[in-house]
């Protein structure tokens, strides 16, 4: 079957692999329909993820169709349309006993840890399709990156009216607007493009959009009547970001690392002991998550129709992917298409 292949940093191809076995007990043979590209696929193809060997098959933001179930097992029926929840958790350490199926100790990520859904067909665990009738394929594809974005908002537990800071307006970092958004908040976004921030804007996923620069704390200090922000998101995966994130949350605040980096990241103990900052990683999203995201899309209260900017079928996606990475292509989404439109 067709198969796309990251051999080494830099370097797709699309090759073929061995049809996938019949589904045993627990699991859902599926085909795969749209695979949405994120930054852990670029950063996979730059060499510059965590967690990452080569050769790896790609792909963990999928929507695909059930073609069969395994013996015994429950499920949605062939046919039906799902996104994936792509995080393999064993059911059994302690986090995943206490329900944070998102942080397992063993957890591997499809497309990450082990082989993804850049292929024609794959077999996965029934219990972690997520079926629905309304929305469409595309949708479906943009589910568990949107989770991303809720789960760190979950984890940040805000009340209306707050001021929070998303620092980052890239895929992830905008994936956290509009869960913030309909927890009540006034959120502002704050980036060094001022394409993404318009983007952030004319799509109503941020209040106040301020450029990342020398005169972004005046600017955020003018929004807030002279506060700081009582949360900040940071979704760059930059150190120097991260680390200035602890000087941008308000006394009794909340900093939330959502993006990831390679190396440490350091802070002054007693800014942090004397503003009583809360310090949360996020990491993934639960099945909860995915569920909510789907159903907000359901309701018309995310609009993904913007999101998706570049689209590849396979046969050209190898050719016209690096393309899609140079800085001037106006980049959000990318969606690589399996099968028929």
């Amino acid at each position: 079957m067709q198969t796309i292949i990251l051999e080494q940093p830099g370097h797709l191809r699309l090759g073929s692999t061995p049809e996938p076995s019949a589904p045993g007990p627990g699991e859902a043979l599926v085909r795969v329909r749209r695979v949405g590209i994120c930054g852990t696929d670029i950063h996979a193809f730059h060499g510059r993820q965590p967690f990452f060997s080569y050769p790896r098959i790609l792909g963990h933001e999928l929507s695909v169709e059930v073609l069969a179930l395994g013996p015994g097992t429950e499920g949605p029926p062939a046919g039906a349309l799902c996104a994936v929840e792509p995080y393999l958790n064993c059911g059994t350490c302690i986090a995943c006993r206490r329900g944070k199926t998102n942080c397992c100790t063993s957890l591997q990520v499809l497309g990450v840890h082990t082989d993804g859904g850049m292929r024609e067909c794959i077999l996965v665990p029934a219990s972690k399709l997520h079926a629905s009738e309304k929305l469409t394929l595309e949708q479906l594809a943009l589910v568990e990156t949107l989770g991303i974005g809720a789960h760190a908002v979950r984890r940040a537990a805000l009340d209306p009216g707050e001021q929070v800071v998303v620092v980052g307006a890239g895929p992830i970092g905008l994936t956290v607007m509009p869960f913030a958004r309909l927890a009540g908040a006034d959120v502002i976004a704050l980036d060094i493009s001022d394409e993404r921030l318009a983007f952030a804007q004319a799509q109503g996923l941020a209040n106040h959009a301020v450029r990342a620069g020398a005169d972004s704390d005046a600017a955020i200090g003018a929004i807030t009547h002279g506060d700081l922000p009582t949360a900040v998101f940071d979704a760059t995966g930059n150190a120097a970001s991260m680390m200035r994130g602890f000087e941008l949350v308000a006394n009794g605040g909340r900093l939330i690392f959502v993006g990831l980096m390679q190396g440490d990241i350091t802070f002054n103990d007693p800014n942090f002991h004397r503003r009583e900052i809360s310090l949360l990683a996020s990491r993934n999203a639960t099945s909860g998550d995915l569920r909510g995201v789907i159903a907000q899309i359901e309701a018309g209260a995310i609009d993904t129709q913007p999101w998706i900017t570049h689209r590849a079928t396979s046969d050209a996606f190898v050719d016209e992917f690096p393309g899609w990475l140079a800085p001037d292509t106006g980049l959000i989404k990318g969606m690589l298409l399996f099968g028929e439109p």
